[in-house]
């Protein structure tokens, strides 16, 4: 076994094998660039070397650097996490040429199956299912269009060296091919270093389901089970579970068992998933093998008790699987929520800064035996970089079934509390409440069908507007409690103390009458006689999450301060409730309404970024929709669009420019 091991990457990846790592008594390595001076993953490692500045081409992509930390550090291996080099074939050559162990499959078997018009072509000649498309290299937009055309569309366009959702477009049109042709090389050559691509027909309504496959040095590979990854936004996953509600026994068995058998075809060892797409029949299709650990390992984790992590460094070091096919048992459910630097309120568009609040639920099991398991990289005070991956955190919930796994998971994300950057938390919420995820009608266009314009927050029903009324009463009638008891402000002076307690939540002015206290639970009466309420918590002035049940039902509340009232959070639903006495409410609903300015006739700059190109001149005239310029962030090419029809008047950043979140790209008139 290895004594020291260097993690060739970042963030919640590096800190999630740093600590099976040390569960197994084994040192670790960090690297990092300048940008990761201060990051987790530096601070939980035992020893840290500079590999080079911030950009990921000068530093976590260079294998040079790499190597040097191994020598420099005496790391007998490497694990390379995901992204970055972990599916660099000439990354484990220069290992097994300096002596050094890479943590992952052979040499043939990341060559054979992590270039994906490759791996097509032997899945093909391995017999397994494959989705018609052209496997040869594009080198034109015409070509693209040509090959689609013959396809049929709809089609998807690849990478070849791609994975993440990265160098990935889907096309319906000649147009939408041309521009998804040049979007997606310009992505993979960012990202991987290689401008290839390719172009498949892509499967109306499927479902994604992947199989974890797990192989050693000594020809054994076993598979344990599959993990559904519908839900996903520009082809990059953001909800996934184990198992999947899809499928059944036959079909289960069927997939794995392809899997293995495109595993030992090229003598596969370590961790390693084959992705199915999977049609409405139970159809499915090989759509790549992933020769690396899938960011969605964990939800495998919590359903089969196999750490995965560990099992790669044994397997590296030469021991043979203790684990076999029939020993492998599923065991509850499991959910993964990623959670990204976004903002899912302007198109999901990259967030980065400071995290001036960070606090993750509690991990651990609860009393009824429920699971929240936390893979994180970041930490409260720590920065989100524009250089990297915009994932924040992997939010895992494990329960005995899904109904309950979907409630513990809505609960947990209600108490993640972020602040100092935009995060999809809010959206995530949402579809864990939504009727098609409950139901598990999933399909990889979930997102685009259910959220057509975008996502405007979660439905707020009259019930939850009640509730969240109430919730803002107790909190206000909780923290004047508080001032009243506080010793010496009221310099003796008699106690005037109102019970009604007025809330405005959107539009709507709701009256209540604390009736009662017992405890942490008060009694709310409404003045219009409609509602009687009993609340419980056990809130307390200062605290950033409500924790308590409105008559009876559980309810978990983010809360934050604003002027006469607060901004509370809870399942997708960000709603500002202002509370007033009786006579702050009579004088506040005589108050003008500020109205915002006008930038109607600018396009401002929705996140931090690096402009690219900038595809119209001043005096032409534009579409309301037409690409204007594109915008790199965190990795992906963000294409910018009039929102109106106009004529460009001015034009104020030129391609190279770094924008910062509203500076005026161009003005129309």
């Amino acid at each position: 076994m290895f004594n020291k091991i260097l993690i060739a990457n970042r963030g919640e990846i590096a800190c999630r094998v740093i600590r099976t790592a040390k569960k197994m008594g084994i040192a670790t390595v960090a690297v990092y660039s300048d940008a990761d001076m201060r990051a987790l993953h530096v601070r939980e490692a035992d020893e840290a070397v500079r590999i080079g500045p911030a950009p990921a081409s000068q530093s976590y992509l260079v294998i040079e650097a790499i190597i040097e930390a191994c020598k420099s550090t005496g790391a007998q291996a490497v694990h390379p996490g995901y992204g970055f080099l972990s599916e660099n074939a000439a990354f484990a050559k220069a290992l097994a040429e300096n002596g050094i162990t890479f943590i992952g499959p052979n040499i043939r078997a990341i060559e054979a199956m992590g270039d994906k018009i490759e791996s097509k072509r032997f899945a093909d000649a391995a017999g397994v299912n494959t989705v018609p498309g052209f496997l040869g290299e594009i080198e034109t937009p015409e070509d693209a269009i040509r090959i689609a055309d013959e396809i049929g569309y709809p089609v998807m366009i690849k990478a070849s060296a791609g994975g993440g959702g990265k160098g990935m477009r889907i096309a319906n049109s000649r147009n939408e091919v041309k521009e998804g042709f040049e979007l997606a090389r310009a992505e993979a050559k960012s990202s991987f270093g290689d401008e290839r691509v390719f172009i498949e027909k892509f499967v109306v309504n499927p479902r994604h389901i992947e199989i974890q496959v797990l192989g050693d040095k000594h020809g054994n590979v076993i598979y344990l089970a599959e993990r559904e990854c519908s839900i996903q936004r520009r082809n990059q996953k953001v909800i996934e579970e184990a198992p999947s509600a899809f499928l059944d026994e036959k079909t289960r068995a069927a997939m794995g068992e392809q899997a293995v058998a495109l595993a030992k075809a090229v003598n596969y060892e370590s961790a390693g998933t084959v992705e199915f797409i999977v049609d409405q029949e139970k159809n499915f299709y090989f759509l790549e093998m992933n020769t690396r650990l899938q960011v969605e390992h964990p939800v495998t984790e919590l359903i089969t008790g196999v750490d995965l992590v560990e099992q790669m460094i044994r397997v590296a070091a030469g021991e043979e699987l203790s684990l076999k096919q029939d020993a492998i048992k599923l065991n509850g459910w499991a959910i993964e929520s990623r959670v990204y630097a976004e903002d899912p309120y302007r198109n999901f568009l990259p967030s980065t800064g400071r995290l001036v609040r960070y606090r993750p639920p509690a991990e651990g099991t609860d009393d009824r035996g429920m699971i929240i398991r936390n893979d994180t990289g970041v930490y409260e005070g720590g920065e989100i970089s524009i250089y990297y991956d915009p994932m924040i955190a992997k939010l895992c919930t494990w329960a005995p079934t899904r109904e309950e796994a979907t409630r513990h998971m809505s609960a947990a994300l209600d108490a993640f509390y972020i602040d100092g950057i935009q995060h999809n938390i809010p959206f995530v919420s949402a579809i864990m409440a939504h009727p098609r995820w409950i139901s598990g009608a999933l399909t990889t266009g979930f997102i685009a069908e259910e959220f057509p314009e975008g996502f405007k927050g979660a439905s707020v029903d009259a019930d939850l507007k009640l509730r969240l009324s109430a919730v803002a009463a107790f909190l206000d009638h909780v923290e004047n409690e508080r001032k009243r008891h506080i010793t010496g402000q009221l310099r003796g002076k008699p106690v005037i103390f109102t019970r009604e307690r007025v809330v405005k939540l959107d539009d709507e002015w709701r009256s209540f009458l604390v009736d009662d206290e017992e405890g942490d639970t008060i009694f709310l009466r409404s003045r219009d006689g409609t509602a009687d309420l009993e609340l419980t918590g056990d809130w307390r002035p200062g605290d950033l999450v409500w924790r308590g049940s409105v008559d009876g039902t559980p309810m978990t509340v983010q809360v934050r301060r604003t002027l006469n009232g607060y901004r509370l959070a809870h399942a997708g639903v960000e709603a500002v409730a202002h509370v007033y006495t009786g006579r702050e409410a009579e004088l506040a609903k005589l108050m003008p309404e500020k109205l915002p300015p006008d930038t109607s006739r600018m396009l401002l700059c929705p996140m931090p970024g690096l402009m690219i190109s900038v595809d119209v001149n001043v005096g032409d005239e534009v579409k309301a929709g037409q690409a204007v310029c594109v915008i790199e962030a965190m990795k992906m090419q963000n294409v910018l669009r009039a929102e109106r029809d106009g004529v460009v008047s001015a034009i104020n950043a030129e391609p190279g420019a770094t924008l910062a979140v509203g500076d005026v790209i161009m003005e129309f008139e």
